[in-house]
């Protein structure tokens, strides 16, 4: 089950999930186009992945994702320190192309391998007077971090999902 809370000033949402996997097969799962598509979403609702191909270490990505987009993030924040695995941490921007009058937000997964699995956590930031939207937003990461967790440790996808 992950937490899910907002900051004071209404700006970013911090999740936390545990998954019980290694953070290699998590980094797959968020990132390989074969595998996205098969856990984010619902029935009628199946985002259209368009990373074009895996993203292996060092890389960035490439495609947007539609109906959120990804793209590269450059500045503070977005490189990884040689110290860690360069699947430990994945930034990108993100679009809420079903409510053009938001800002573009940033998104960033950590994975930290710990007991046993791996530790989860997002941050999505850039809310600052958008409450209401950060509220939703809140609301969604929990959704994702459930499918995303039940894909993961019990291969359960859209379709076998009840």
């Amino acid at each position: 089950m992950s937490t899910v809370c907002i900051t004071p000033d209404q700006d970013v949402i911090v999740a936390e999930i545990q998954i019980a996997a290694p953070p290699d097969r998590v980094f797959q799962a968020i990132t390989d186009p074969q595998q996205v598509p098969q856990w984010w979403g619902q029935l009628r609702y199946v985002p259209r992945h368009q990373l074009g191909r895996r993203l292996a270490p060092g890389r960035q990505m490439a495609q947007p994702w539609n109906p959120r987009r990804w793209s590269p993030v450059r500045g503070p924040g977005s490189s990884v320190p040689a110290s860690r695995s360069p699947r430990a941490l994945l930034v990108y921007t993100w679009n809420a192309t079903w409510a053009p009058q938001l800002p573009t937000t940033t998104v960033r997964w950590e994975l930290k391998a710990q007991q046993g699995g791996t530790l989860v956590t997002i941050r999505h930031s850039g809310f600052a007077g958008f409450a209401e939207a950060a509220q939703d937003h809140s609301k969604g990461w929990t959704r994702v971090l459930g499918w995303m967790q039940a894909f993961v440790e019990r291969r359960q996808t859209i379709d076998s999902r009840k």
